[in-house]
């Protein structure tokens, strides 16, 4: 210990650990010698306190840190001893770092109320950022709380708070974690950014939202978000599976509130409650501790702490049935119940397993299998039968209404090659849902009153006699011409007569089968390996004249050549028109064929397609809000920096899914304002991917001179500079043009919004440059955009249109970044 010192003090050699603590001395820049005699002493009369144990506190000042190392998984409950961490006085609340799966870590503020399982996490960093143990989470000299990445010398998150007066870090007896300045002044709180749990006395404001704790490293899809119309658990931001009734209909809903006694309001604009619900042990003073979180199953829960045998109690729940949670038990799943509650169970196993409908009761959706291949079975398709049970398809939704009856809806789907499951109402409603996707899940109960059927392969005649008695004996079999030989001969003819008329018609049928089916191949012939691609999406085929139907004449024009239309009397469609295009139907269907097979959030999905000699029209999802370009530049409002960020980084989404992640690299090849949809949550969706490249040249992502992915990248960089300066006008290349004008133009951007403006204008200029080796890749402007990826100011592009490039550096333009909360 003294040798350690020693070298600290005067060759400045940091100690590093002494038997399992970590003893630091913060901010000693240059000691002289006077100064380190006295330090030595002090620090010597302090060390045998030091060696014995590093006391817990509930507040420190600049230069605190707490460092990944300390986390001991073998003392993770009461009395952590020599672990560094943040205590709250009443010792409830605890901040630290947390083993997650695979190794990886979270900085949490958590309880500290005894064994692991019951000391859940109320808030963490980041919202749940993941680091290595060689980390650290610290105050900063200039105020702001840091997590370091120590590996990559890198800032993976922190507030910002730098130089405005913080003075320590404290948490509170609430759980609150506040950086303070003088007088006890709040600069930055916890509870102003929560991530999945309320604690009493916190709130939740419109538009914030809580997400259940992510899993391996995925993100949830489940959110409890405040809408203006109330509250409401929702999957993937599109299905909403339970939601609140207001108190009155005109009343808008503001934010919401967990109190001490157990109560969540739900309050409006003008204070006034709009909605309440209690825990069922509301009002007990026994109760010390409750708090509101989101779990993983998407349910939302207020829990209560039973001090007297130190476990968490379900005081209430949002859905009280957890199979009504949408996609409770996963993918290719189905919820049911057993006698301890409900469970989750696979939606199809083979039949020569068990034939039951829930093989697996423990498995839940990841351990479920994929759907069988419809096209790929070796005999026909036949539907089974689940009763009391509904299916829902998770992504994409392709369910379809339709007014049938059980037996008329389950000859539909079996004849209809995009169906793959059905449920019928047996209420009396004659309702009947086809879905037409292969990701599907469902529930069963016996008080749900449906029965559904999935389309599986028919298992082979052969097999299924399996299943038949082994020790089963024929009985016998008795001869009608016994005893009359003359009988006998006459019955022989009979049969061989009887044996060469059959022979003759069934040759005949055979001739007849042979004939028509050459005949069909050869007038089908041209289009035969099309259609076998066009199989295996859910495509529907359209004629000229029910596209004109669906379009009531192409009388609703939504764009050049695009028509807005009614399919199925219910689904809005918008049908362009692609008369110009010339090619021959074959290679025009294994085209819609490629693009019909696309899924993904922020791209328009295609339904259907027509082809004739004189028509070629393209049936797209019909998107409500129009285009970008005339929400973007109407000029009636100030646009949010961060909406249009958010537009930005779902283009960027869309476009690195048809570069990187498709079967093919898919070129946009026409990327622009006009081209991005906005829905009606302002969410964007990317439309007319694909068509030059695919319905005009193959388009595949290579080229000895600018490949259409390349140009896809400059499209991007003019798209995004459009967004940034909010006009069509994109004024050369200098970065300092563009930031100057958007100065002058949007006076109501902040400091923080403007630097965003610099990042995504620096990004922009750099897909612009004219030399497509200089451009980055769609996924460097992802990261960019999303704040993990600094990027250097671009140079002029005049530089290189000569073909002068001589001097230029391409590598280091990128380098990670601070996020900020």
């Amino acid at each position: 210990m003294l040798e350690s010192l020693f070298n600290f003090l005067f060759f400045q050699i940091p100690i590093k650990n002494l038997k399992g603590n970590s003893f630091r001395i913060i901010s000693f820049y240059t000691i002289s010698c006077p100064c380190s005699v006295l330090a030595l002493v002090v620090l010597l009369s302090f060390a045998d306190c030091a060696l014995c144990e590093e006391h817990s506190i509930n507040s420190a000042p600049l230069g605190f840190e707490i460092s990944g190392f300390s986390y001991d998984s073998h003392r993770n409950d009461v009395g952590y001893g020599k672990v560094e961490n943040l205590v709250s006085e009443n010792g409830v609340f605890q901040l630290g770092f947390l083993e997650k799966d695979g190794g990886e870590f979270v900085v949490v503020i958590r309880y500290n109320l005894g064994p692991k399982s019951v000391n859940l996490p109320v808030w963490t960093v980041g919202g749940g950022v993941r680091v290595s143990v060689n980390s650290t989470f610290k105050l900063s000299l200039d105020g702001r709380l840091i997590l370091f990445e120590n590996r990559s010398n890198s800032i993976i998150w922190s507030t910002d708070t730098s130089n405005l007066g913080v003075e320590t870090v404290t948490l509170l007896n609430n759980g609150n974690l506040v950086l303070m300045g003088n007088q006890n002044r709040v600069i930055w709180q916890s509870f102003d950014r929560p991530t999945n749990t309320l604690l009493p006395g916190q709130t939740l404001s419109y538009p914030q939202n809580l997400r259940a704790p992510s899993t391996k490293s995925v993100s949830s899809y489940y959110t409890f978000v405040v809408n203006p119309d109330g509250l409401a658990l929702m999957w993937e931001n599109n299905i909403t599976y339970w939601k609140t009734d207001l108190v009155s209909s005109s009343a808008t809903a503001k934010e919401v509130s967990f109190n001490p006694n157990g109560v969540l309001e739900l309050y409006d604009d003008m204070k006034r409650i709009v909605w309440s619900v209690s825990s069922k042990d509301f009002g007990e003073s026994s109760v010390s501790l409750r708090h509101l979180r989101m779990n993983q199953d998407g349910n939302l829960r207020i829990y209560s702490w039973d001090d007297d045998v130190h476990v968490w109690r379900v005081g209430w729940q949002a859905v009280e049935d957890q199979c009504n949670v949408f996609g409770s038990c996963g993918l290719y799943s189905v919820c049911g119940y057993n006698s301890t509650g409900p469970v989750c169970g696979c939606l199809y196993s083979d039949i020569l397993d068990t034939g039951n409908v829930l093989p697996s009761p423990d498995s839940g959706g990841s351990g479920c299998k994929k759907m069988v291949d419809l096209e790929n079975c070796k005999a026909h398709t036949s539907m089974l039968v689940m009763k009391q049970t509904v299916l829902y398809g998770l992504y994409p939704p392709h369910d379809v209404d339709m007014m049938l009856n059980e037996e008329d809806c389950k000859d539909y789907c079996s004849n209809d090659t995009t169906c793959y499951a059905l449920t019928s109402k047996n209420d009396g409603s004659g309702l009947c849902t086809l879905k037409r996707t292969a990701f599907i899940s469902g529930s069963t109960s016996p008080s749900i009153p449906s029965t559904s059927f999935l389309k599986v392969c028919l298992v082979p005649q052969a097999v299924a006699a399996k299943g038949a008695k082994p020790n089963a004996t024929p009985k016998g079999v008795s001869f009608p011409f016994q005893g009359n030989f003359s009988k006998i001969v006459r019955a022989v003819v009979f049969v061989v007569l009887m044996t060469v008329l059959v022979i003759l018609v069934l040759e005949m049928f055979v001739v007849l089968f042979v004939y028509h089916k050459r005949r069909k191949n050869s007038l089908k012939g041209t289009v035969k390996g099309a259609k076998m691609n066009l199989e295996n999406t859910s495509l529907i085929r359209l004629s000229f004249k029910e596209i004109h139907e669906l379009t009531s004449g192409f009388s609703n024009q939504l764009g050049f050549f695009v028509f807005k239309g009614l399919l199925f009397e219910e689904t809005v469609v918008a049908a362009k028109v692609l008369d110009a295009i010339v090619l021959s139907e074959k290679e025009f269907i294994k085209a819609v064929s490629i693009l019909g097979g696309i899924h993904h959030r922020n791209l328009v999905s295609l339904k259907g397609f027509c082809f004739e000699p004189k028509h070629k029209i393209l049936v797209y999802e019909c998107i409500p809000n129009g285009s970008v370009d005339k929400w973007l530049l109407d000029g009636k409002e100030e646009k949010s920096w961060q909406k249009r960020v958010d537009i930005a980084v779902g283009v960027t989404r869309a476009l690195a899914y048809l570069h990187t992640e498709c079967q093919l690299c898919i070129p946009h090849g026409n990327l622009k304002l006009e081209n991005v949809l906005l829905d009606e949550n302002l969410s964007p969706k990317v439309t007319d991917f694909g068509i030059k490249s695919f319905l005009q040249s193959e388009g595949l992502c290579s080229s000895s001179n600018e490949s259409p992915s390349e140009k896809d990248i400059y499209m991007l960089g003019k798209l995004l500079i459009e967004i940034v300066v909010l006009s069509r006008e994109t004024i050369g290349d200098s970065l300092d043009q563009v930031m100057e004008k958007v100065m002058q133009e949007q006076k109501y951007l902040d400091s923080e919004d403007l630097r965003g403006v610099e990042r995504v204008a620096r990004i922009s200029l750099w897909c612009m440059q004219n030399q497509p080796f200089l451009r980055p890749s769609v996924g460097e402007v992802m990261k960019v955009l999303e704040g993990t990826l600094s990027v250097d100011r671009p140079p002029s592009s005049f530089a290189y249109r000569n073909g002068d490039d001589r001097g230029i550096e391409v590598a280091g333009v990128f380098g990670e970044v601070e996020p900020v909360s």
